[in-house]
């Protein structure tokens, strides 16, 4: 890769260091020179330690834990670097927090996806770079440019590379609105399609589930956007486990895992957890470390930026993948 290093700068949030220094390392760059401080009161200031007037800048911020915090100092950076007279600004947030909140689903509740988006770009954001949004659709919640890209590619080829090891294999969607991006791993890994169908009875509040496809004596992979309290896909590993399945793989791009998730995956007939680091472990995995394969995002992300900022399409990124969640 051809960059000009003096015109291309990228910059690395407190949530996402770790994975900005691979994406530099990747497109061979030196990190953006930057600190995040904290008042004595808690308000946060970002100060840009390097001249960014006219570069094209690139803000790498996950809005995982603590969600507020890391919302509030992509702000900052985005305005920051506006002020410092940055010729581009993009905002690679590749775990996008609040994306849950994207419609209103009962009486008095915000939207508040459509918040963050309309902040982010009244920071002064020129486009955003973010990665399997759990909603496609608020990519319209924009008003600037937004790249969305799928984990898939860099899940897909890891599955690929252990294809013979898994055996006669069924692709599970652990609820109905995951579909799509299921079949498209079936597709890529000539597997068959199951689908666990969910519903809440109207009379009580006794969840039934259903599972539409055949897992008797086959390996199941299952795989969804993101984990939060993994309740909804250690119940659809028991399901596949009481309906013969022999083994059970799950995937994940983001791995919030909060709440009970880690006691409930330990005690899950899951035997493997592949997952990305869209949001930084910092040792909060170590309690379920011996079930975790976690792959990089970094040369993804690098390969996005740096045709995003030769002005070169991104599609060929898109089209590697099974396709986003909607």
């Amino acid at each position: 890769m051809t960059i000009d290093q003096d015109h291309l700068k990228i910059f690395g949030g407190r949530g996402a260091s770790e994975l900005a220094g691979g994406v530099c390392e990747h497109l061979g760059l030196p990190e953006g020179s930057a600190r995040t401080d904290l008042f004595p009161d808690g308000e946060v200031i970002v100060r840009i330690e390097e001249d960014v007037r006219g570069r094209d800048c690139f803000i790498v911020q996950s809005t995982g834990h603590p969600v507020n915090a890391n919302l509030m100092e992509l702000l900052i950076y985005v305005d920051c670097m506006r002020r410092a007279s940055a010729k581009r600004i993009t905002a690679v947030i590749p775990y996008f927090g609040y994306a849950r909140q994207d419609r209103k689903d009962a009486g008095r509740t915000p939207i508040t996806a459509k918040l963050v988006a309309n902040l982010v770009t009244a920071a002064g954001a020129d486009r955003v770079l973010c990665m399997d949004l759990h909603a496609a659709q608020i990519q319209g919640f924009f008003d600037i440019p937004v790249d969305h890209l799928s984990a898939s590619t860099v899940i897909g080829q890891y599955f690929h590379g252990l294809r013979s090891e898994l055996g006669d294999l069924v692709i599970v969607s652990p609820d109905v609105g995951n579909v799509k991006v299921a079949n498209g791993y079936a597709s890529a890994l000539n597997a068959d399609l199951a689908i666990i169908d969910k519903r809440r009875e109207s009379g009580d509040s006794v969840e039934t589930k259903n599972l539409i496809g055949d897992v008797q004596g086959r390996t199941v992979l299952m795989v969804d956007d993101m984990i939060s309290t993994a309740g909804t896909i250690c119940q659809a590993a028991e399901l596949v486990m009481e309906r013969g399945a022999e083994r059970v793989v799950a995937a994940a791009t983001h791995p919030v895992l909060c709440g009970l998730a880690m006691d409930r995956l330990r005690e899950s007939p899951i035997e493997r957890l592949v997952i990305t680091d869209s949001i930084p472990d910092r040792g909060r995995l170590d309690p379920i470390r011996d079930m975790i394969v976690e792959l990089p995002l970094a040369p993804l992300l690098g390969e996005a930026i740096y045709r995003i900022h030769h002005d070169m399409s991104i599609s060929a990124l898109f089209q590697r993948g099974t396709g986003v969640k909607r």
